[in-house]
Formats: structure tokens, sequence, C-alpha cells
């Protein structure tokens, strides 16, 4: 069977775009990630063979003396313990792995554009609601449904 090609070949644009890596980005909203949401992130990311990026978007007011002087944040305990225990695993697993935390006035527009730029193929929204004001947890679940052409997956 032939095929006549008159443009480029979506097979081959299909294909190459496949090639390309596709990280699974884990991210919160500097809440605890839960349980569930850290071991899917880790099962996708060893599955398939991509790297693991794990995000805390923080929400930090620009201010003069933060510009100037820089924001020292430091996250909660709890935070902490819930981002470092699914990247060490990972990273325990072979898979490469890069912690971000995204400083921002507007922390979901951050991972956003995050997730944009690094093309991910899986985001894994994993802040505990319980930890969230439930209006700030319900309108970052609607916008980055919205907005981001990836697939996401949210407890």
């Amino acid at each position: 069977m032939t095929t006549a090609v008159r443009g480029p070949s979506t097979a081959v644009r299909d294909a190459a775009s496949a090639s390309r890596p596709r990280p699974v980005l884990l991210a919160t909203l500097d809440a605890p990630v839960l349980p569930e949401a850290s071991s899917t992130a880790v099962d996708a990311a060893v599955e398939s063979g991509q790297p693991l990026l794990v995000v805390n978007a923080v929400e930090t007011a620009l201010t003069r003396s933060t510009l100037t002087f820089g924001h020292h944040y430091i996250a909660p305990p709890d935070v902490e313990e819930s981002l470092s225990a699914p990247a060490q695993l990972a990273q325990s697993l072979g898979v490469q792995v890069e912690r971000i935390r995204l400083r921002s006035p507007r922390p979901v527009e951050a991972l956003i554009e995050l997730a944009g730029e690094r093309e991910v193929g899986l985001l894994v929204l994993g802040a505990d609601p319980a930890a969230m004001r439930k209006g700030r947890y319900r309108r970052s679940v609607r916008k980055v449904c919205e907005r981001l052409s990836c697939l996401v997956w949210i407890p």
C-alpha cells in the first residue's frame, strides 16, 4: 500500500514529540502532599522512565524589601517531609528528580507556566485539601484543569 504525503507527516511529528521527555510533576500549594498523590507521581515517573519534578508553589508578596533583600522561605516541617519523601524514593529507584520552589504572588499561575515550559506529561496536584482554604483549593483545581493540556491527577 502506498501513501502520498503532501506536507509534514503527522505520524512523523507525533513520533518526534513522543520521543521527547515529558516529565511527571508532583505539585503542592504550600500544603502537605497526600500519600496517594506521592505514590502516583513516583509510580508514573518510574514506569515511564521520565524525570520527576517536585514543586512547592508558595504565595509571596512582591514588596520593595523582598525584591531588594530577597525573601527566605522556610517550608513547614510537614510540607517539607511530604515533599522530600517521594523525591528520595524516586531517586533511589533511578529516576532523575528535580526539586523546585516557586515563589510568586500568583502561585497557581506560576505552576501552570512551569508545566507549560517543561512540557509536562502528567501533573499530580497532591496538595491536601484539608490543609488549605476550601475556596482556594477549588479555584486552584479549576484553573489547572482549564489551562493545562497535559494529564492532571487530582485526589
